[in-house]
């Protein structure tokens, strides 16, 4: 089992080095940046001493629980894609989070997110769940971001509709591909609310192989840029 460590961390700063009169806490105090991708880090700890941190990097660790960041206020970006976490919690302290990247976990509900009102992105594409089960979401965190979140991933995640990600006004990219959407009739809902929305894709979806696909979608949403093969 790979641990965080003092050591660890005052590797793991990137460009950021170490005054000769600082201890390994003072320097980690006003680190900016931290580098723990694969490090094959089992459990999130020891990051007290960092606050000033803004972006960390977790991503391609075996983190089965996102825990122990009420320290971390400032933050603003965090990468934990590709790990095997299962629910989104604890992240209540990081009012200042703009990105979340967590796609590639094995989480069933988009939750947890009542403070995250500044989030600007969202990544949460590929959770692996049981067969047959898709990607859920928690009114009271859909509503928190509403009036912030612009970038939505939800990729491969069993989707069949999205008619309840109407509220998310604000979003101009949105990338729903390899799900199970089937009608432009119900997408129409939610893009017609979506006025900011420029990008949008959809690959992968039985909705692409409708006669006429294109052209149907680019009636419901004429100003926005539709990915994928023309």
């Amino acid at each position: 089992m790979t641990k965080i460590t003092t050591d660890m961390l005052c590797r793991c700063t990137g460009q950021a080095k170490r005054r000769k009169e600082e201890s390994q806490e003072q320097f980690l105090k006003r680190v900016t940046h931290l580098f723990c991708a694969e490090k094959g880090i089992q459990a999130i700890d020891n990051l007290d001493h960092c606050r000033s941190l803004r972006v960390l990097y977790l991503y391609d660790n075996l983190i089965s629980r996102i825990e122990h960041l009420d320290s971390l206020a400032s933050i603003t970006h965090l990468y934990l894609q590709n790990n095997h976490i299962t629910r989104m919690e604890n992240l209540s302290s990081l009012n200042k989070l703009t990105k979340l990247y967590l796609s590639g976990n094995a989480i069933t509900v988009v939750e947890g997110l009542d403070s995250a009102r500044n989030l600007k992105e969202l990544h949460i594409a590929h959770q692996r769940m049981p067969e047959g089960e898709k990607l859920l979401f928690e009114p009271r965190s859909l509503q928190a971001i509403a009036m912030s979140l612009e970038v939505l991933n939800v990729s491969g995640n069993g989707l069949d509709s999205i008619e309840e990600l109407g509220c998310l006004t604000e979003l101009n990219h949105f990338a729903a591909t390899n799900n199970q959407l089937c009608h432009i009739k119900d997408l129409s809902k939610s893009l017609n609310r979506w006025s900011k929305l420029f990008k949008l894709d959809l690959l992968g979806n039985p909705i692409c192989q409708h006669h006429k696909y294109r052209g149907k979608m680019i009636t419901v949403c004429p100003y926005v840029f539709l990915m994928g093969k023309r």
